[in-house]
């Protein structure tokens, strides 16, 4: 059980951790605490996991109020910082050991894949926009480069495909587009749940372990009463 094992690591380093920091990884490490206990529903499991992963991972104010740096850009800059203080190339292991089949079949999965899904829908409506060949070509294209990233070991480029692939799984879930427990899906939920159940707590360790980094503010600060 990591949380067990993070959670007197959190308590040792209070003092080290900003009123954020220590705010962020308490949040983080509670989501990964219900995620543990639900090892036998997948979709829980996920969602609680997701949960965990933007409680670490946040805009901020300042960015939020400023069009020069989009979430795509602040979301790039949070991988870079993780992967350059993962010392121990943990998350390298969990890549490219633990989980290299199923990041495989997730990056050539089209229903985990955004464009793939804006054209089923304008097509429904008889809309033009995203097309079959559209969509077709920019998937092709991301599992080229994400199966490019892997041969070459770049990490930060192949984690953010494999996260991006993953909010998409989430937002069907959470959007409601999804059945609970459903067979259609259960491969890439799995899946899903499987890889950030490792990759969690190696984001929360290496925030814990780099407390003088900025890891930036919090949407939703803790606010005592006067």
């Amino acid at each position: 059980m990591q949380y067990s094992l993070l959670k007197p690591q959190l308590e040792a380093k209070l003092e080290e951790l900003s009123p954020e920091n220590a705010t962020r990884l308490h949040r983080a490490l509670s989501w990964l605490h219900c995620a543990e206990q639900q090892r036998s529903n997948a979709d829980m499991q996920f969602v609680s996991l997701w949960i965990a992963f933007k409680a670490c991972y946040s805009l901020g104010d300042d960015h939020a109020t400023d069009e020069s740096l989009n979430e795509r850009e602040v979301f790039k800059q949070f991988i870079q910082k993780l992967v350059g203080h993962d010392k121990f190339q943990k998350i390298h292991h969990c890549l490219w050991v633990e989980f290299s089949g199923s990041i495989k079949a997730l990056i050539r999965n089209p229903y985990v894949f955004h464009p793939f899904w804006q054209a089923q829908r304008q097509k429904q409506k008889g809309q033009g926009g995203v097309s079959e060949i559209d969509w077709k070509q920019a998937f092709d294209q991301s599992s080229v480069d994400a199966l490019n990233y892997m041969s070459r070991q770049k990490i930060p480029e192949l984690l953010a495909i494999v996260l991006d692939r993953l909010y998409e799984l989430r937002n069907q879930i959470i959007d409601g587009g999804a059945t609970y427990r459903s067979s259609v899906n259960r491969e890439q939920v799995e899946d899903g749940a499987g890889l950030l159940m490792t990759l969690m707590p190696i984001v929360i360790e290496i925030m814990l372990l780099n407390s003088d980094e900025e890891w930036g503010e919090i949407y939703y600060p803790v606010v005592t009463s006067e």
